[in-house]
């Protein structure tokens, strides 16, 4: 079995840092690079591209919204249209210092509180889907399972992978649980050993209920700020390497 371990990096601002992004580079095989409007700098996000290029990690564009104050986690009422101008900057931002640096931005993704707002609006989605496909043809995205941007990104034509995360509850619906309830973030490495375990046996999550869900993932996120996030995406890749399964990059999965 081929499963991409996938984090958020290069989160932090000027001289402010979040997470430990060299450590997760050398786990990880697909990363997700902050693009300077929830967190990332030029200077940060060139120095995530080179080190992803050191390890052989594949790069992508972390779209987020314009809110450093509140990380991207805050939602906002911005009109649609105009939130789709702001995510061509950042991923232009990005596939620019890619290019310079000769390595290549293969896929993108919303960070974020744009989970709640396409709920309440799917066009932020449908819009977010469109101007990927706009920008590269293909464009890879890894879709959070059973949900609308999933839909949309396979009826026009994206490259997707399905995705799990290994450090969020779920819902009875496949949706994440809200980091303002309890117990919403899994930073227990049993926890953890034991999800990607019954991910790998047959292809479900449990939900807080107890609800075992089938998911269509072959990628598996891991937030760099989740405590403990280097311990967790190390015993992610080893309970996957030691029950037989690859980490390879979304390069290599999408369809």
């Amino acid at each position: 079995m081929k499963i991409d371990l996938n984090s958020d990096l290069g989160e932090g601002f000027g001289r402010w840092k979040m997470g430990d992004d060299e450590a997760l580079m050398k786990i990880i095989s697909s990363a997700n690079i902050a693009c300077g409007y929830h967190a990332g700098d030029a200077v940060i996000m060139t120095r995530m591209v080179e080190a992803a290029k050191e390890n052989g990690v594949a790069v992508g564009a972390h779209i987020g919204l314009p809110d450093l104050l509140g990380f991207g986690r805050v939602p906002m009422n911005i009109d649609p249209r105009d939130m789709q101008k702001h995510a061509l900057y950042q991923l232009g931002a990005l596939a620019a210092i890619a290019q310079v640096g000769g390595w290549k931005v293969t896929h993108a993704g919303s960070h974020g509180a744009f989970g709640e707002m396409s709920r309440a609006n799917p066009v932020y989605t449908e819009l977010m889907m469109d101007i990927y496909k706009a920008f590269d043809r293909d464009m890879i995205v890894a879709v959070s399972v059973k949900t609308h941007g999933e839909k949309y990104a396979k009826s026009i034509g994206l490259r997707t992978v399905g995705k799990i995360f290994a450090d969020r509850a779920y819902d009875d619906e496949a949706q994440l649980v809200s980091r303002k309830l309890p117990n919403s973030v899994i930073t227990d490495l049993k926890v953890v050993r034991a999800r990607i375990l019954q991910f790998m046996d047959d292809g479900t999550v449990t939900a807080q209920s107890g609800k075992r869900i089938k998911v269509d993932a072959q990628c598996v996120l891991v937030h760099s700020d989740t405590a403990g996030s280097v311990e967790i995406a190390r015993t992610v890749r080893e309970t996957v390497e030691k029950g037989g399964g690859q980490i390879v990059p979304l390069t290599e999965l999408a369809s």
